[in-house]
């Protein structure tokens, strides 16, 4: 099979499918250095701005994670007709002209919600108009093996097979049991209305700063030396936590650019366990599912095969996936770097000024940070 990947970003999309046997014959990105890393790992032909492609050459798969920046709760919440995710409507344009047997979209869960679920009525409006059966699932890159809490919807088209075989095919039933972790997740820059706790896994990695400013989260790891147990992760760690090999971005762009990559792919994983589906669909699980009613809530996964929409109880993890090195062995198999002082304390305070729950124990940890780093 042959895939087609537009908005391409660093290649998550592109990368998992083709660990599944599909192979990218074509790649779209627009901005230079993810463009370059693109040039660097795939054999594929890439080209730039998609409001200038043409046509699509023939293929399987087409794949598009197309711009949040309008959707996320963090960016503009224009909605689907902003200037970025409104290019959305390129995709339609050329799938229209080509259409490949299946189309893969994905975005942030904000897109079922965000003006009472405008941007996923829109898509879904016209997949039913031009004759696509659809269906879309949220789930977790956590529960593929990685350590990262990140949730994204992702939707899938076909003119001629059912969505279902793909997206509803397996089924766990829930999260994994807790446990105890070794390293806790957090965003620093934040600590007034949330701060992003991750029991084992980072919070979403984010794009980072529009002045290119490298804003990786930040990790507790209660039983590192003082002075350490506050840190911010390096980007290869960062690389790792969204399925790439380490050094992925190596020498192609400054650390902020760098860092708004990997915040912005695709999960790598997560696109492989689509793309085996892809090539090995399956029979969708028996659980609870309902009429899709026009004016609800939209829920976490739904579809509509030969216009007939329905609502799917479905959980975020899909799969079952035996977790590899824990938060705190990344951190200590790659590089990391005590949060600055000017950084705990900001956060610090924040956090205390707030009405946030949060674990004591961590709250001291930050004052012992504090005190470490002030004396250096």
């Amino acid at each position: 099979m042959k895939s087609v990947g537009l908005f391409s970003g660093i290649g998550g999309l592109e990368l998992g499918l083709g660990r599944s046997g599909i192979d990218a014959a074509l790649l779209c990105e627009n901005w230079e250095p993810a463009a370059s890393v693109l040039q660097r790992r795939f054999d594929a032909p890439v080209v730039g701005d998609i409001r200038k492609v043409e046509a699509l050459p023939a293929c399987d798969v087409v794949a598009a994670g197309f711009p949040c920046t309008d959707l996320s709760q963090v960016g503009r919440t224009a909605g689907i007709s902003g200037d970025d995710s409104g290019l959305i409507r390129e995709v339609f344009r050329l799938v229209a002209e080509v259409p490949p047997t299946w189309l893969v979209l994905e975005n942030v869960p904000n897109m079922l919600t965000l003006h009472s679920g405008e941007p996923v009525r829109h898509i879904t409006d016209w997949l039913d108009d031009n004759g696509w059966n659809w269906a879309y699932r949220t789930v977790d890159s956590q529960y593929f093996g990685v350590r990262q809490r990140r949730r994204r919807v992702f939707l899938i088209a076909s003119r001629a097979e059912d969505p279902r075989e793909v997206l509803f095919a397996d089924e766990t039933g829930g999260p994994a049991a807790r446990k105890h972790h070794s390293a806790y997740g957090f965003y620093w820059t934040e600590g007034n209305r949330g701060i992003g706790w991750g029991e084992g896994v980072t919070p979403t990695l984010k794009g980072g700063s529009k002045r290119g400013i490298a804003s990786p989260p930040g990790v507790w790891i209660p039983d590192a030396d003082i002075g350490k147990a506050i840190c911010r992760p390096g980007i290869r760690v960062g690389e790792r936590l969204q399925g790439f090999r380490a050094g992925w971005t190596d020498g192609l762009g400054t650390l902020g650019e760098r860092w708004k990559m990997v915040g912005n792919a695709v999960t790598v994983p997560v696109a492989e366990w689509i793309g085996h589906r892809l090539m090995s669909p399956g029979v969708p699980v028996d659980v609870g599912r309902s009429a899709l009613e026009p004016g609800r809530r939209w829920p976490g996964a739904a579809s509509s095969v030969a216009g007939k929409r329905e609502s799917w109880q479905l959980s975020e993890r899909p799969i079952v996936v035996r977790q590899r090195t824990s938060l705190a062995g990344l951190l200590g198999q790659y590089s990391s770097e005590p949060l600055s002082l000017g950084a705990t304390t900001g956060f610090t305070a924040r956090l205390k000024a707030s009405t946030l729950w949060r674990d004591e124990r961590f709250v001291a940890a930050l004052d012992t940070h504090i005190a470490a780093m002030a004396t250096n």
